[in-house]
């Protein structure tokens, strides 16, 4: 699975080792990552809170959390081809 353009954010934490492994995950399939800390904006604390790491597309829609969840991002990536 290769999206090569594909922009995808991940909400964290930067002492979250959940968010490291989730990152380390993405890396070979070759997505351009976005990465935000939630510790920087009060708002997006309050959002994710415990939930990271969270991984978002297109328009911020939730793919999965706390772990790299394979099947939804093909079905998330089946909306593009």
């Amino acid at each position: 699975m290769n999206a090569q353009g594909l922009v995808l954010t991940v909400y964290l934490r930067r002492y979250c080792h959940l968010c490291h492994d989730l990152l380390a995950q993405l890396a070979p399939h070759g997505f351009q990552v976005i990465e935000v800390d939630i510790d920087l904006d009060p708002q997006l604390e309050a959002r994710y809170g415990a939930l990271i790491p969270v991984l978002t597309g297109a328009d911020d829609e939730e793919i999965c959390h706390y772990f790299l969840d394979e099947a939804a991002l093909t079905a998330y990536l089946s909306k593009f081809r």
